[in-house]
C-alpha cells in the first residue's frame, strides 16, 4: 500500500535531485512503516510555476506531500513519517522547513486493491502464506 505524491515547482530541481527524491522519501517510508520498499510506489508531480502559489506569493517553492496508509496505522508511527518526509523534502530539495507541508491520508483496507484483491484480503493471504511456510 505505501503510496506517496510529491507536488513541486516545474524546472526548479534536475532530474537527478528528483530520482534522489523518490529513492530517499522511498527508504524512509519502508523503514517507517516496516514495510518492504518494493512495496512502495511514489510520484512526483511538477507544476508550472504560474501554478503554484504559497502565503499569497505565486511561484514559491513549497512542498507538499501525501502519503497514503491503511487505517489503523499507529497516530506515532504516522507522525514519525510526517517528519520523516519533511527531513527528506528539506534536506534533498533545500526547502525551508516552515514551507513544507505532508498529509498521510488513511484508507480503508476494504477500499484499496492490491493486484485486483481487497488490502484486508491480500494481507491475510500473505501472512497465512508465511505462516505455512515456518517450521
Amino acid at each position: 500500500m505505501p503510496i506517496f505524491e510529491v507536488h513541486v515547482v516545474a524546472d526548479r530541481h534536475p532530474p537527478q535531485v528528483l530520482d534522489a527524491l523518490l529513492r530517499q522519501l522511498s527508504a524512509r517510508y519502508a523503514e517507517v512503516l516496516g514495510s518492504p520498499v518494493e512495496r512502495v510506489r511514489g510520484f512526483v508531480t511538477a507544476h508550472p510555476a504560474t501554478h503554484v502559489v504559497a502565503g499569497g506569493e505565486v511561484g514559491v517553492e513549497a512542498p507538499y506531500a501525501t502519503a497514503l496508509v491503511l487505517r489503523g496505522r499507529p497516530a506515532e508511527q504516522r507522525h514519525r513519517l510526517i517528519a520523516a518526509f519533511t527531513d527528506v523534502l528539506t534536506d534533498v530539495l533545500g526547502a525551508s522547513r516552515e514551507s513544507v507541508r505532508v498529509r498521510i491520508e488513511q484508507v480503508d483496507p476494504d477500499d484499496w486493491g492490491i493486484a485486483g484483491v481487497p488490502a484486508g484480503r491480500a494481507r491475510a493471504q500473505e501472512i497465512a502464506a508465511r505462516a505455512a511456510q515456518q517450521p
